[in-house]
């Protein structure tokens, strides 16, 4: 064990600052070997350590602090940014891998940040990071959900900034510390700044319309750290809040409705993070210890297997440019190896037993019934009967087998690197689903919990079991896949957004363009007319007045004039700015 004499984030920033500057090849290796260097900081750094502080005027930063929770987080922060660097690897784009770094670099930062001035500030920067990678993707429909993802993210950003101000004030320090026992104000900012991260309907539309939008490479990186960077905040401010008990049960049902009605293979997989960021906020919300490991686990778990899905999509995607299920399948015979690494994901999501999702998930759900919360556990397990219906049959069903519309399409070849990625997921999602004390054991509390028992194993299997029956019972006549749009939240504010746009921004240009317009042929009169002898002399009668231009130009008189006219638009101005 060593000492931390700097911040891992540093690591991951310092090496953003590098990259872009490095030739294509060296960019590539550079994506891979910061993240894993950061990851070598954190595994040697002991629990407990002193903590790096600043002073700053009359208050104490505390940069990096690190405790079993931060600790856990960190670790698979820097270890899904290696994976994906890994699949990111055939890129030569130094957007998108300055981008990627700096986004995961201040998810780090977050994880360890001790006060609030260095949470914020990293907060920020992931979302000018993670619209980065959607901006990236290039075309009209990246740019105006990128658009619309950065102005939800600057609105969080505005309520988290307000709390933090209030709590400062009362508190007198920057330092972050629970806030299970207050309900102040500022506590309450903050926790829907953060509940916008974690994509809690109905403030969860910037996700379900960004992601899927993003490139290929960018929509792994986001499956992984805006909502759980946020789900690390409310397990740090505010275990066993009760509202978050409610509000995460309703995440895992709205999410799962959602995706079996989604057409889109990525908004299907955007759909079920917001229903498995459900799990952790419920498990959040319960408070217990047993609730809180299980959150951080599921956080954990949920990491790995839903990016290990959307590199199983961006494949589908990158091999053939299509990503709607109505355009796809019977692609087996031509991505099979892209399917098992999928479907290893699928399993995991859904709670297959021997997959990391079922030692994760599971200690959730038992954690709500053990606080004496029946109908959580009930609705929670109906949301994990429509996980299974929609990612682990409907989605691969569709994709590589079904009516095959489209079997004699050409498919492009993969990079080996993608496919290294995509392996080096899947086996981490086997390796805790087989041997899940190598988890807990990260875990910050002490684990009491045993998956595999009968009970357990028995009530799995035959959840499973009746969910594929009636999926392959029903699957052409109900869950057929449809062109159709299912309208979401954010119909209510992208419909009217043209005529909020006109009366709003539109019509106060006009109204400013034709002052200036006004204003401008104003000043230019004037200025005509100072020319004019007759102006400025007043001819005796009789007597006409000869014009010469030399001899009759007032350039004082006329800078007089000029000055009035403009301080007369600046009084019109002014009149229509406070009307």
């Amino acid at each position: 064990m060593i000492d931390l004499h700097i911040p891992p984030v540093a690591v991951m920033i310092i090496g953003a600052v590098i990259v872009p500057f490095l030739p294509r090849i060296l960019r590539s290796i550079f994506t891979v070997l910061i993240p894993a260097a950061t990851l070598a900081v954190i595994l040697v750094v002991p629990t407990g350590s002193d903590p790096i502080t600043l002073r700053l005027m009359d208050y104490t930063l505390v940069l990096s602090r690190i405790d079993p929770l931060s600790r856990i987080f960190g670790i698979i922060f820097a270890f899904i940014c290696t994976i994906g660097g890994f699949y990111a690897y055939h890129l030569s784009d130094r957007w998108q891998q300055t981008a990627a770094l700096l986004y995961a670099g201040s998810a780090i930062g977050v994880t360890f940040a001790g006060d609030y001035f260095t949470l914020f500030i990293c907060w920020e920067m992931m979302a000018v990071a993670s619209t980065i990678l959607i901006w990236r993707a290039a075309g009209e429909e990246s740019a105006r959900a990128g658009f619309r993802y950065l102005l939800f993210h600057v609105f969080g950003g505005g309520l988290l900034f307000s709390g933090i101000i209030l709590q400062v004030q009362g508190s007198g320090s920057f330092v972050i510390t629970s806030l299970a026992g207050g309900h102040s104000t500022g506590s309450w900012l903050i926790l829907l700044g953060v509940l916008v991260n974690a994509a809690v309907p109905p403030l969860h539309a910037w996700l379900t319309d960004a992601y899927p939008k993003a490139t290929i490479t960018g929509a792994v990186f986001l499956s992984a750290f805006t909502t759980k960077t946020a789900v690390y905040v409310l397990a740090r401010l505010f275990p066993g809040w009760p509202i978050l008990l409610v509000l995460g049960v309703i995440m895992t049902l709205y999410g799962v409705i959602y995706a079996i009605l989604a057409n889109d293979i990525r908004t299907i997989l955007a759909y079920h993070i917001v229903s498995q960021v459900g799990f952790m906020v419920a498990g959040v919300g319960i408070g217990t210890e047993m609730a809180i490991n299980g959150a951080t686990a599921h956080a954990f778990s949920h990491i790995l297997y839903t990016a290990l899905l959307f590199m199983g999509a961006g494949a589908v995607l990158q091999a053939t440019g299509k990503r709607r299920l109505t355009d796809l399948g019977g692609l087996y015979k031509k991505l099979p190896v892209v399917f098992w690494l999928y479907l290893i994901a699928a399993f995991s999501i859904s709670g297959f037993p021997l997959f990391n999702g079922f030692i994760s998930k599971s200690m959730t759900v038992a954690a709500a019934g053990e606080a004496h919360h029946p109908w959580a556990m009930l609705l929670m397990n109906l949301a994990a009967v429509g996980t299974f219906l929609s990612v682990g049959l409907k989605l691969p069903y569709f994709t590589w087998f079904g009516k095959e519309p489209h079997s004699d399409e050409k498919v492009e070849p993969l990079p080996l690197t993608m496919y290294f990625g995509m392996g080096l997921a899947a086996a981490v999602c086997v390796l805790h689903g087989l041997f899940p004390q190598l988890l807990y054991r990260l875990l910050p509390f002490e684990v009491h919990w045993n998956p595999f028992t009968r009970h357990h194993l028995v009530e799995a299997v035959q959840m499973l079991t009746i969910t594929f029956i009636i999926f392959w019972t029903v699957r052409w006549r109900w869950l057929k896949p449809k062109k159709a749009v299912a309208l979401d939240v954010d119909w209510l504010y992208r419909r009217p957004a043209s005529f909020i746009r006109r009366w709003t921004v539109e019509l106060v240009d006009d109204l400013f363009e034709g002052v200036e317009r006004f204003g401008l042929k104003s000043a230019h009169w004037l200025t005509e007319q100072v020319k004019n002898p007759y102006f400025w002399r007043m001819a005796k009668p009789g007597r006409p007045v000869e014009y010469t231009p030399d001899k009759y130009r007032p350039a004082s008189s006329q800078l007089i004039l000029t000055l009035l006219g403009l301080f007369v638009l600046v009084m019109i101005l002014s009149l229509l700015i406070r009307g």
